[in-house]
This record gives C-alpha cells, sequence and structure tokens, in this order.
C-alpha cells in the first residue's frame, strides 16, 4: 500500500513495469478528481507517504498516474473506463494493507474532508 490517489491509464502500450504516463483522453478531468481527494488529505497531499520500505518514494500533489506508479495489465479502472465510460480513480490510503483496528478512527480523520470534496465533484 500506500497513501496517493492514483488514475488512469493503469496498463501501458509497452507494458514496462513503471515510469511509463499512459495518459487517457480525460487525462485533465482525472488528475482534477485525483487532486480534489488528495488535496483534503494531511498525508496524500504532501505527496511523500513515508511507507516502511519506500521513504524515498514521492507522488507530486499526491496524485500519480497508474501505469507511471507500476503497470497493471487487465486493471478494473481501466476496463471500467474504457468499456463503461466509468471515471474511476483508486485511492490507496495507508502503508498497511489492513490497519489494526485502534487506526481506524485516525484514518476516518485523515479520509473524511477528502471523500467529503470528492463527492462533492460528483
Amino acid at each position: 500500500g500506500s497513501v496517493v490517489a492514483s488514475y488512469p491509464y493503469d496498463d501501458s502500450p509497452t507494458h514496462r513495469l513503471t515510469g511509463v504516463y499512459s495518459k487517457s483522453a480525460d487525462d485533465e478531468v482525472f488528475k482534477y478528481l485525483a487532486k480534489a481527494y488528495a488535496s483534503h488529505h494531511p498525508i496524500m497531499r504532501t505527496g511523500k507517504p513515508n511507507c516502511p520500505g519506500e521513504e524515498g518514494e514521492t507522488f507530486p500533489d499526491g496524485i500519480t498516474n497508474g501505469a507511471q506508479w507500476y503497470d497493471v495489465e487487465g486493471g478494473m479502472q481501466d476496463y471500467n473506463y474504457v468499456w463503461a465510460n466509468c471515471f474511476e480513480i483508486t485511492l490507496e490510503l495507508s502503508c498497511c494493507k489492513y490497519p489494526p483496528t485502534s487506526e481506524l478512527p485516525k484514518e476516518w480523520e485523515n479520509n473524511r474532508e477528502s471523500l467529503l470534496a470528492f463527492i462533492e465533484k460528483v
């Protein structure tokens, strides 16, 4: 996991593991939606999630193009965009895939304003 808002495309024509910006026709809209979420999250907006083992990983404005971060061939986000015209972003909310129950109130506080800002864009 990480703390970042990722947007399509997650797959790229070259299928390189990382570093390929795979721009969709609606790239600016996706960036707008991802920033709407990330800019209200106290950790995500810094672009420095500081996850154990990935301390040097950074995301400008707390967002990333999926394929630029890592290539995912056949992912649901891209499928839904291409075949159903769904504008989805992927939200990585924690370095820990399964945070302990004791951390959930803090996670709620970190994400509440982001969720409301994102919903307002709909």
